[in-house]
């Protein structure tokens, strides 16, 4: 844990602007409230599902958040040259893209829908979707690093050299208590489990058990793609040309990437993904992410089964 209060008061110092930190959380209570008061991303951007303008949609979500939250660091900052870097152009299209294709990929209901059984579909389309990633953003990532910057020591982070698993372990230790307490919120049960009973458990001629363990591993899996993406891509993959100034505009990116889920849940993102952001950087390598954001999921998701499955019942 000292080792992660140590990244996080050396970034503070060298990035810390008050004017800058003031004005993006300003921007952030005001998209954050409009979205939810509006319920923007569930009713506008949502009801394009299965349309491929929703791409377009949520590249324009983003980029507003990216490049807005940008324009305000070049000028608290004045850094302006940044806009005129082609270096940045490039990477931070190439992310946003992929993001919005990512958030909206839909492609796979054709097949599914086509060659398999009715009493499968709902289950198919979920747990293929956790899977979609890989070739959404994992793909296109090693695709750019081959083309771009394969000098980089590794792939965005993708690396467990001098990684110590205790810090993080001790984080999920902390977050145990507190996720246990957020699963007797009624919000919480709505969202979570993520895996709900449907029809595929009859249909399915194995352990009933299979479909649950098998969506709960393609779940934990789709966290890499993110990590990999926010904190490789968006952190170490920027910070190329922006340097540590590359987390802020992630983190609020971020932030936007949760306005389909709870309020609490996008406002507890931001700080995570500040945290994550800054572990990625000083430490070059995402995986501390990767243990402390899939151990945080599952712990979700395990408190949210027993409270539907167990102390509901009592």
């Amino acid at each position: 844990m000292k080792k992660i209060v140590y990244y996080l008061r050396q970034h503070w110092t060298a990035d810390y602007h008050p004017g800058y930190y003031t004005a993006v959380a300003g921007f952030l209570a005001v998209t954050i409230f409009l979205n939810y008061y509006f319920n923007f991303e569930d009713d506008v951007i949502d009801a394009y599902y299965g349309r491929s303008i929703r791409i377009f949609y949520y590249f324009l979500l983003y980029a507003f958040a990216y490049y807005t939250t940008t324009f305000l660091y070049t000028s608290f900052r004045q850094k302006q040259q940044l806009w005129s870097s082609s270096g940045f152009w490039v990477r931070s299209l190439f992310c946003l893209i992929v993001l919005a294709v990512d958030k909206s990929f839909h492609y796979h209901n054709y097949p599914i829908q086509q060659y398999l059984p009715p009493e499968t579909w709902a289950y198919t389309i979920r747990l293929t979707k956790q899977l979609t990633g890989m070739l959404t953003t994992l793909l296109p990532l090693y695709i750019f690093y081959r083309w771009l910057d394969q000098r980089a020591n590794n792939f965005y982070g993708l690396t467990i050299r001098n990684l110590d698993p205790k810090p993080y372990l001790f984080m999920l230790l902390i977050m145990m208590p507190l996720t246990v307490l957020a699963s007797f919120n009624e919000g919480f049960l709505q969202n979570y489990p993520r895996y709900q009973p449907n029809y595929v458990e009859a249909f399915w001629e194995g352990p009933g058990w299979l479909p649950a363990l098998a969506y709960e591993l393609a779940y934990g899996l789709d966290f890499l793609n993110i990590e990999l993406l926010f904190r490789g891509f968006m952190v170490l993959g920027m910070g190329i040309v922006m340097g540590r100034a590359a987390i802020v505009p992630m983190v609020v990116t971020y932030a936007f990437l949760h306005f389909g889920k709870s309020a609490g849940e996008t406002v507890s993102s931001i700080f995570g993904g500040y945290i994550l952001g800054v572990i990625a950087y000083q430490s070059r390598s995402v995986f501390g992410g990767v243990l402390i954001h899939v151990g945080v999921a599952w712990l979700m998701e395990l408190s949210a089964y027993i409270q539907k499955s167990f102390i509901s019942q009592l």
